[in-house]
């Protein structure tokens, strides 16, 4: 099984307004609620997928009893740790008329020392039968910038393969651990190297500790520094549509390669074709299953150097 964590979960709202005017009163045409956080999104690729995928994290609160319901409804199998404090809600409001979206998210729950105790008992159990883990998005209030690095220690003793996709303070922390994947976009690697040029940053990214670093272009696709070599990968075209999901639905083609022992430049057509796929899907982050059947043929990778 592939195992997710999202130790900062969410409900996510998503109010759609005919346009979005501030200081005035607003009817909602339609309201979508969701799991949500970083780790749950790309569970929820992988099991649409046909990949056996757990998730967990923390859940806490009326919102949170919603986000496990919602997920009880998809092929994601719950192993989250319930919290005293509810888990946050994000809100995205779409104005329709011109397709721009304002995001309001709230900070989550703070976490005590004894669930957080109890998520590391769970998170070690789950890691036996495991064969990858992701750990993904923002840390709640109360747990110590560390905690990355912790998990990862974890997982490698355990003998699992590791993925992380975070930023800041936790991102320097847990890069040091070792990870074999780590995927930032490109001001997250900027803020970690204090480099703006890609191939630069992405190279001294993962001279700082991970295996692999495989950098977010937006919609120019990828770039991976890996022990095999420097690739470049891009769709076929830019695609229009919502990003929303977008880098979540990349790292669960990361992953899906890694569990399968896809050469890297497969890895590496599977994340941005499904990327690409998310943007083009009528729901904000799913990912529409005809277009990445498409642009799996025509993904084009290409080395971007020898060794990195």
């Amino acid at each position: 099984m592939i195992l997710t964590v999202t130790l900062n979960t969410a409900l996510d709202l998503t109010y759609r307004v005919p346009a979005l005017t501030p200081h005035a009163s607003h009817r909602v045409t339609q309201v979508i609620e969701r799991p949500g956080g970083k780790g749950l999104n790309v569970a929820r690729v992988l099991g649409a997928l046909g990949y056996e995928t757990v998730a967990t994290g923390f859940a806490g609160g009326a919102t949170g009893a919603t986000l496990r319901d919602l997920l009880a409804t998809t092929p994601v199998r719950d192993a989250l740790v319930e919290t005293a404090g509810p888990t946050r809600r994000t809100v995205a409001v779409v104005d329709t008329a011109s397709g721009d979206t304002t995001q309001l998210n709230e900070p989550g729950p703070n976490v005590t020392a004894a669930e957080w105790n109890a998520f590391r008992t769970r998170f070690t159990e789950l890691l036996d039968g495991t064969r990858a883990v992701a750990l993904c998005g923002s840390l709640p209030p109360g747990i110590h910038v560390g905690a990355y690095a912790e998990l990862i220690r974890l997982a490698r003793t355990a003998g699992v393969p590791v993925l992380l996709d975070t930023s800041g303070e936790p991102l320097r922390r847990g890069i040091a651990a070792r990870p074999d994947l780590v995927k930032p976009n490109a001001e997250e690697l900027a803020q970690l190297t204090g480099a703006r040029e890609p191939h630069r940053a992405t190279r001294d990214a993962r001279r700082r500790g991970a295996h692999a670093v495989i950098s977010s272009l937006g919609p120019e696709g990828l770039l991976a520094a890996t022990p095999e070599g420097l690739w470049r990968a891009a769709p076929p075209a830019a695609v229009k549509g919502n990003p929303t999901g977008a880098g979540d639905s990349a790292v669960a083609g990361l992953l899906s390669g890694l569990v399968d022992g896809a050469p890297w430049p497969d890895r590496l057509t599977r994340a941005v074709a499904l990327s690409a796929a998310t943007v083009l899907s009528p729901v904000a982050g799913e990912f529409d299953p005809t277009a990445y059947e498409d642009l799996l043929t025509r993904v084009k990778v290409t080395e971007a150097g020898g060794a990195a």
